[in-house]
């Protein structure tokens, strides 16, 4: 079997450097900075890369960076970390890599994220210095995943050309440290933004029949639009309006000419979700004409569901498995969360993990994402790396064994 001996080289090489993953995990959580400003991350990722020999090549957009492990001939695979922070308070006091930068912290794991392919790309180049590296490792360290917007910036650099399958990790803190979640299909939701304008001519309440009454037709699409939606697209699609603001009006006795609805929309299937604008709009229309209001519908992108590919989980269960043993592997649900890995799926099949960050010795509350308490077991990052770079070398030996590719094309 190819890679007999991978668990143990693992080790040896995180015993080696598991004091200096851990400083730059810490280094990073102390300097956070904000989508498309990671100036400083983006110049300790490339300079530690450097130190190994390779050749990172900065995004057009002045942060985040690509680097190819390995350069000859056969199949490649691209591994993702974003490398952005939240703009919210780290709240850990005491901590000694608490944040530095007011109101800036890594609150979404996004530093164990980076640690780990820094550290699964250092040991991929010692595979490609022995000869072990069948092909090649593209690594993704990818700003503005909060935005979003990173990954759309790094397709248009090249970064996805000539790739065969693209995976990630992202750290659950529901998830013991140790544990790999996994799922076929739908993993995380797309995620749009709707904003819904209807105007008229404005009015007394007195003679609601002389004017449009658009409080009241508001009140009806924002009533009747999450039904209605559930009726016309597949229940299996996950689809989902929430409205988050709604406001008409400023006197008790007066039909306002203006009223607006915003909410968001979410979705697990991707099919549903390229279809979703025509329909929301057609509903929209069709109920404000009833009440002789105007609508104007703004439907704003944001991104696609994640839709985790069949044979890349199969390949990442395998890796969990070879590299963590069978009992490290366990099921993951769906998230009506938004996750902008799926602009990779886009252009090649692949699979989004999630990583157990949550420490066995932990009894405080559950350490969530996106608060200023947030922070990880630390073991995380040697779990995750042992897991990135088995994944890595396994779709390799998988693809070259398939003939998948023959031969690839370096990074435009």
């Amino acid at each position: 079997m190819q890679g007999h001996d991978l668990p143990e080289q693992l080790t040896a090489f995180l015993a080696r450097n598991e004091r200096e993953l851990i400083g730059f995990r810490r280094d990073l959580h102390m300097h956070p900075e904000l989508a498309f400003a990671e100036h400083r991350t983006t110049g300790r990722i490339a300079e530690r890369l450097r130190a190994a020999g390779l050749q990172p090549q900065v995004l057009p957009v002045g942060t985040g960076l690509v680097c190819d492990v390995g350069s000859g001939p056969g199949p490649v695979v691209a591994l993702r970390a974003d490398i952005d922070a939240l703009p919210l308070t780290d709240e850990k006091e005491g901590s000694p890599y608490r944040s530095t930068v007011p109101g800036v912290a890594h609150a979404c794991g996004h530093d164990v994220h980076t640690t780990v392919l820094l550290a699964t790309g250092l040991f991929l180049a010692q595979q490609e210095r022995a000869g072990a590296l069948p092909g090649r490792v593209r690594l993704f360290f990818q700003p503005a995943e909060e935005l979003p917007g990173g990954a759309v910036e790094v397709v248009k650099a090249g970064g996805m050309e000539g790739v065969d399958r693209v995976f990630a990790l992202h750290c659950d803190p529901r998830l013991t440290v140790g544990k790999v979640g996994l799922r076929t299909g739908g993993i995380t939701a797309a995620c749009d933004q709707l904003r819904v304008r209807l105007s008229g001519p404005g009015g007394h309440t007195a003679r609601p029949h002389l004017t449009a009454d658009l409080v009241y037709a508001l009140g009806k699409i924002v009533t009747e639009l999450p039904a209605a939606l559930s009726r016309l697209v597949d229940p299996r699609a996950g689809f989902s309006l929430v409205w988050g603001r709604v406001s008409a009006g400023s006197a008790p006795n007066v039909i306002p000419d203006d009223a607006v609805a915003e909410g968001t929309v979410r979705c697990l299937d991707d099919e549903a979700w390229h279809e979703a604008p025509d329909i929301v709009k057609g509903l929209v229309e069709s109920v404000a004409s009833a009440y002789g209001a105007r609508p104007e519908v703004t439907y704003r992108r944001g991104v696609p569901p994640t839709v985790n590919e069949a044979t890349s989980v199969e390949v990442m269960r395998e890796a969990v498995t070879r590299a963590l043993g069978p009992d490290a592997v366990t099921s993951t649900p769906q998230s009506l969360g938004g996750e902008d890995f799926a602009w990779y799926l886009e252009h090649a099949p692949g699979a989004l993990a999630r990583l157990g960050t949550h420490s066995p010795d932990w009894d405080g509350p559950m350490l969530d994402l996106h608060r200023g308490t947030f922070d990880v077991d630390e073991r995380a990052i040697g779990v995750g790396t042992r897991f990135a770079a088995t994944t890595a070398l396994t779709a390799l030996w998988e693809a070259a064994r398939s003939g998948e590719r023959v031969d690839s094309g370096a990074m435009a």
